[in-house]
């Protein structure tokens, strides 16, 4: 099939520029590379070779009889069957994994992780916690490790008035008459402030009526920004250069304490280490020193470059096949909403009068609908689906394009090729998709990628919101949640927001090369 000039014109113009062209041809590579993921991440091999038979599981199944001779009609564990002796002693046996040798959906057992040699180091601040003595005249006494809360020591602390201490409010000091007159009280707290604006609480426990009142009221002192304060790590790796993180609170150790925390870890590679009290600023900190084991989410190892999951499966292989679950969404939704649009934009636009008038409300009415309420109803009576999101969205989004498309209609449906055809008697179905809907594929066309890329994000944010596919689904929005509730593991936030920030950002070069090369008027421009 030929193409008439000015279509060859736009492609032309397309492919000069090449920003739009090469992002084109990479969004196409990365589709295709999803659509061959398991060629990449499974936990099926590729190729086994065993007792003079090929064997290709990554396309079929094949029963754990069919290599153990057990009768089991089951799917058997290549990895234990590599492993085996059997097999190892077969000659010409073996077996070809994929890059990565785990499924999106399959955890990684923490023994299959190669560790590198590494001690990890832990500061946290040390709960500051002092207590004072008060009598019924308000006078300190007994002071415990409190002289720090008030910028001096426990000696200088006695026999002072609380008052003239820090400033206590009249309901602490009904609480503490309370006490004194011997009656049951529940517990106060009194939040304070040093005179460095440095801000601790006062408390008085519950007390329970005795046979003789109190002499004297215990107070307990404490740092409450120390107990929630969140702790720091730093991973050190045994034969790499020993350095500490030169931000947060390694950085605000002294060059004694941070030698003194690079010697203890050296010596935890040997043997187990005690902890080591440090300050930094003022405030009390303990350093803990454990060699790394596995946790899940853990971080980037040899063998899985893009770090695990919480529950312990590969986020490369999950961003892989995510990939291959946006764009298919992407596509499918793009397509049915535009088919849709197109349909009732071009009867709309076409027949007018009364059908126009009722269509148009019709619309306006149906996109007064919330779509999340609506999405949220149908996945709690039916269950999320992939196809149940596609359908829920595909009702709404094809609003947009309906309106473009009765625009075109209603310009077109005057031309003098139409009224032709109409005198000629040509049946309007044929008149709406052989004449005019040629002439008003510029909107379609140069929709397309800018809808993907909507189509994309909404898809993400929904598996953000937990709205979207059901787990355990790939999804790059689900492994942005669980980035969210395990703020640490940055991974689970830098590769998947990467990832989408990559493929939208593709998706938009593309549309607007289309868009600048459907202009019509440097297309139209007769040379």
């Amino acid at each position: 099939m030929s193409l008439n000039p000015v279509t060859l014109k736009r492609l032309r113009r397309f492919r000069a520029i090449r920003r739009a062209h090469f992002s084109l041809i990479l969004l196409c590579a990365l589709y295709a590379l999803s659509l061959a993921a398991e060629l990449l991440c499974n936990s099926r091999p590729l190729y086994v070779r065993y007792n003079g038979k090929s064997y290709f599981p990554v396309v079929r199944s094949y029963p754990d009889d069919a290599f153990t001779g057990s009768g089991l009609m089951t799917r058997p564990d290549y990895r234990k069957l590599a492993a085996s002796a059997s097999f190892r002693a077969g000659p010409g046996n073996r077996i070809v994994f994929p890059p990565i040798p785990y499924g999106p959906y399959e955890s990684v057992p923490a023994g299959d992780i190669e560790l590198p040699e590494a001690v990890q180091i832990s500061l946290a601040p040390e709960p500051r916690i002092g207590t004072i003595s008060v009598t019924d005249a308000g006078i300190v006494e007994k002071p415990d490790s409190a002289g720090s809360f008030f910028n001096t020591n426990d000696a200088a602390l006695s026999g002072r008035p609380l008052t003239n201490l820090a400033a206590v409010s009249p309901a602490f000091l009904g609480a503490l008459a309370e006490r004194f007159a011997n009656q049951d009280s529940e517990a106060a707290t009194l939040e304070c402030t040093r005179a460095d604006g440095a801000r601790f609480t006062m408390t008085a426990a519950t007390f329970a009526r005795r046979a003789n009142p109190p002499l004297a009221v215990r107070l307990t002192l404490r740092d409450p920004l120390s107990e929630n304060a969140a702790r720091e790590t730093a991973l050190l790796e045994r034969g790499r250069p020993a350095a500490l993180p030169e931000s947060g609170a390694f950085a605000r150790l002294s060059d004694a304490d941070r030698d003194a925390v690079l010697a203890a870890a050296e010596r935890r590679f040997s043997g187990p280490v005690e902890p080591l009290r440090l300050s930094s600023g003022g405030q009390a900190l303990t350093a803990r020193f454990d060699r790394e084991a596995v946790t899940f989410p853990f971080r980037p190892v040899r063998g899985h470059p893009f770090g695990l999951d919480s529950s312990g499966r590969d986020v490369l292989a999950r961003i892989l096949y995510g990939l291959r679950t946006s764009l298919t969404f992407g596509f499918i939704l793009v397509i049915v909403s535009t088919a849709a649009g197109i349909l009732a934009g071009a009867v709309q636009g076409y027949f007018g009068g009364f059908i126009d008038l009722v269509g148009q409300r019709l619309i306006e009415i149906w996109e007064s609908i919330p779509f999340l309420y609506i999405l949220i109803l149908m996945g709690s009576v039916f269950g999320r689906s992939f196809l149940l999101l596609i359908a829920c969205y595909a009702c709404f989004n094809w609003i947009g394009m309906s309106f473009y498309m009765r625009a075109e209609f209603l310009r077109l449906r005057k031309t003098a090729f139409v009224e032709s055809a109409r005198c000629l008697g040509v049946p309007p179905r044929r008149i709406i998709f052989r004449h005019i809907l040629p002439n008003a594929l510029v909107p379609i066309i140069t929709f397309f990628p800018f809808s993907l890329v909507g189509a994309i994000g909404l898809l993400a944010a929904l598996d953000y919101l937990g709205f979207g596919l059901p787990p355990p689904t790939p999804s790059w929005g689900e492994l942005l949640t669980q980035a969210q509730e395990h703020a640490w593991a940055w991974w689970l936030v830098v590769y998947p927001a990467l990832a989408l920030f990559l493929v939208m950002l593709l998706g938009v070069f593309v549309g607007e090369g289309v868009r600048a090369a459907f202009d019509p008027r440097p297309v139209s421009r007769m040379e």
